[in-house]
């Protein structure tokens, strides 16, 4: 057995459910959908098997790893008004081991659509507890992460509902510590209402700029505040982070050696890592 599957059976047991992260933050332009398609590049490269979720209507997860609009003929929105399963709307990326459910524009208008339905917040819970269940044998995905709308709305309140835990990108600049209180507020809110096992994961601060003097600034409030909730890696301001998405790449293919490539290979071992320790807690 390698160390990825040693990893995969200690980390994930053999329960075939997929470890489920929601990548959530309110403000937008913080780097959630750059964490999303580059930590699930990176779990993958290290053998998992990862799905993205693209819950914003905007889609940018679905393009930056090259998959075309009109290739989109079943997306995230057919899924949560519960025309197609999880699975079927799921396609393959250039990156080994890494899928994705693709959103459209429609996702938009979820929220009016569902109205007062009964179990409106649960659609994607439910949607995700039958995706391994008709999967082939080493077909089952063992991390499902979901790219969250920059906003507290129904879909991002899906996403919380069917999470295991939430990971938090952290931008660092003056009004991190503002936006990050709110968004705390409304995981209790989940957690007392929703979904009672939903813990925070982890909080990674992204666009850090080490010349910087209000970058340093929000790094030593932002660990002051959260404590060990925050990873040790931070994401760096990095122009080939930039430049990926229009190549329809996650960095780590578009310039594996580059610094933002080199951060997000280690802020999945870290992830891997925190799963290893709540694993044991448990």
């Amino acid at each position: 057995m390698t160390v990825i599957d040693e990893n995969y059976q200690e980390v994930n047991g053999a329960s075939g459910h997929p470890r489920i992260l929601a990548l959530a933050n309110q403000k937008g332009g913080v780097g959630k959908t750059t964490t999303a398609i580059n930590l699930g590049t990176a779990l993958a490269a290290i053998g998992e098997r990862v799905l993205i979720v693209d819950l914003d209507p905007q889609g940018n997860a679905s393009t930056g790893l090259g998959i075309d609009r009109r290739d989109r003929s079943s997306s995230t929105y057919d899924v949560l008004i519960g025309e197609v399963a999880l699975r079927e709307a799921v396609v393959p990326t250039a990156v080994p081991r890494l899928h994705i459910a693709p959103s459209t524009m429609d996702l938009s208008g979820l929220e009016l659509e569902l109205g007062s339905t009964r179990d409106r917040a649960y659609r994607l819970r439910d949607a995700i507890a039958a995706l391994n269940s008709d999967a082939a044998a080493g077909e089952d995905y063992t991390y499902v992460l979901i790219d969250c709308p920059p906003s507290l709305n129904l879909l991002t309140v899906n996403a919380m509902a069917a999470s295991d835990a939430i990971l938090v990108p952290l931008q660092c600049e003056f009004f991190a510590l503002e936006g990050l209180s709110q968004l705390l507020q409304t995981v209790e809110q989940v957690r007392s209402t929703l979904n009672p096992n939903l813990s925070i994961h982890g909080i990674v601060l992204t666009m850090f700029d080490s010349r910087n003097n209000l970058s340093n600034q929000v790094v030593a409030d932002v660990r002051q505040f959260m404590g060990k909730k925050v990873y040790d890696t931070m994401i760096p301001r990095n122009v080939r982070i930039s430049e990926a998405p229009s190549y329809g790449k996650p960095v780590l293919v578009y310039d594996l050696k580059c610094a933002g490539s080199e951060a997000y290979l280690k802020l999945a071992t870290e992830v891997i890592q925190r799963e290893r320790e709540l694993r044991t807690a448990h």
